[in-house]
């Protein structure tokens, strides 16, 4: 006949039992506790990422932060936990749309007309130069330092320095062309930046249309229509606040 279990034994094995139910209990609230703290963690990041990027587009990359936490919907205190220093946000912001340069340029060396690909490259670069007062400044200055690509940047100099190289090759540039009357080009519609999308983009792509046509090592005799002229106002271009984005700057809104 079996004996008869110890009630004593019993309570300690079920006391064991609840402990250890109660432990992993406590320790899946943890562990879902921690992960939704970590969601929330990288949905900040991303909020403010694109925040970053929306803001410093229209105001530069020396616009309040306060703009950004406001467009982002969380407080400075976590601004400043994911991004310590303004290089940090404005890396986090424009790292990925150098990378989209880099591809770019990656696809103009892959057209088999060089002069073709060399006209979209710069036309992609021009409208989001005036587009972007951010990138403007990222593009053009090289800030921040954070942002310390001179890997990429010799390679993009170097695949620049190809495309050139073809283009004038096959007769599509003139002999004279330098890589350098790009940075010229860039400088010159980089002075656009900051006015209304509507005046600066076809104000950019009639100028790149302009000096493209000079470039060429034999411009034809009748050249193609120019992209539609922007709303200028030529008496008031002169003197016109670049900060100023509203109807009474000179340029029709």
């Amino acid at each position: 006949m079996p004996a008869h279990p110890s009630h004593k034994t019993a309570g300690r094995n079920g006391e064991q039992a609840h402990g250890a139910a109660t432990g992993a209990s406590a320790g899946g609230r943890r562990t879902d506790a921690h992960h939704e703290l970590r969601t929330d963690a990288l949905r900040n990041r991303e909020r403010l990422v694109e925040a970053a990027r929306e803001v410093f587009a229209a105001q530069g990359v020396d616009a309040p932060l306060g703009a950004v936490a406001r467009r982002a919907g969380v407080g400075m205190a976590t601004l400043y936990r994911r991004f310590p220093t303004r290089s940090a946000l404005v890396t986090a912001a424009y790292d990925g749309q150098l990378s989209a340069c880099a591809t770019a340029l990656d696809e103009a060396l892959a057209d088999p007309d060089a002069g073709h690909g060399l006209y979209h490259l710069l036309e992609t670069a021009c409208v989001t130069l005036v587009t972007d007062r951010g990138f403007d400044t990222v593009f053009m200055t090289g800030f921040p330092e954070a942002l310390d690509r001179r890997r990429e940047r010799t390679r993009a100099q170097e695949a620049l320095s190809v495309l050139v190289r073809r283009a004038r090759e096959t007769g599509r540039l003139r002999e004279d062309f330098e890589p350098s009357d790009i940075t010229l080009l860039l400088v010159a519609v980089s002075g656009l930046a900051g006015r209304p999308r509507e005046v600066a983009v076809p104000a950019a792509r009639r100028l790149l249309t302009y000096l493209f046509q000079s470039f060429q090592a034999r411009p034809p005799a009748r050249p193609g229509p120019l992209p539609p002229a922007p709303p200028v106002d030529p008496a008031g271009f002169g003197a016109l606040d670049p900060m100023d984005e509203g109807p009474s700057s000179g340029l029709g809104g």
